[in-house]
């Protein structure tokens, strides 16, 4: 019972790292960069030797992209340890109660803050000081390793559908036409995902967020990138 409990609670916190408006953002910028990459290929002068070359230019700028996504979340759950930890220990180490107060409310967000007395103040600051003091430094655990690995591969394959048609498809106009038709409907459903997560019209969400993928991908090609 006790695994079947852990187990689950690995999965709602990797589900948590898969969603929803972090995910769909990065998803987004990578279809963005594959999108400049295959949109600038000149379909007339590329043979399938520049078309391959393309392909893998724009897998390996998203490769690129997930790794550095997956660090800054694990920079970011590093960060949230260790302040945790510095937390804890100002805590036992000061016996100031307004301080321990003010301590904690500083690592609050103000929203929350606004609506608690200094009675459940008093509360949290009474069961993190029933919780012994840690030594140590912070550390990146195993768990963390792994949604930083989902984050890489949320983010990777959330772009490689745009570059498989030029795998297998011969003809590199054909596999153009066929691999934008595939990002802008990838467009389309990050907006209508963005829109059904905020409650905000999602078809009209998903129509903007492809437009202004179109625009954006347009003026980076024109201004050569």
């Amino acid at each position: 019972m006790a695994g079947e409990t852990a187990a689950k609670h690995k999965f709602k916190t990797l589900r948590s790292v898969l969603d929803p408006i972090d995910r769909i953002s990065e998803g987004w910028f990578g279809l963005i960069i594959v999108l400049t990459f295959t949109c600038s290929m000149s379909v007339k002068d590329s043979g399938h030797q520049g078309v391959m070359k393309m392909v893998l230019g724009a897998l390996g700028c998203n490769v690129a992209w997930g790794i550095l996504d997956a660090f800054m979340h694990l920079e970011t759950c590093f960060t949230q340890r260790a302040r945790n930890l510095s937390l804890q220990r100002a805590l036992h180490r000061n016996p100031d109660p307004e301080l321990a107060r003010q301590t904690i409310a500083d690592a609050m967000p103000p929203e929350i803050v606004s609506v608690m007395s200094a009675q459940d103040l008093d509360s949290v600051r009474t069961r993190l000081m029933s919780l012994p003091e840690v030594d140590g430094r912070p550390r990146i655990t195993a768990s963390e390793w792994l949604e930083g690995l989902a984050v890489f591969l949320a983010v990777f394959l959330s772009t490689f559908p745009v570059a498989v048609p030029f795998l297998f498809i011969a003809n590199p106009k054909v596999a153009m036409r066929v691999s934008n038709g595939i990002a802008l409907l990838m467009l389309f459903l990050a907006g209508y995902g963005f829109g059904s997560y905020a409650h905000y019209r999602p078809w009209r969400m998903g129509f903007w967020m492809a437009l202004f993928g179109v625009v954006l991908v347009a003026i980076t090609v024109y201004l050569g990138g």
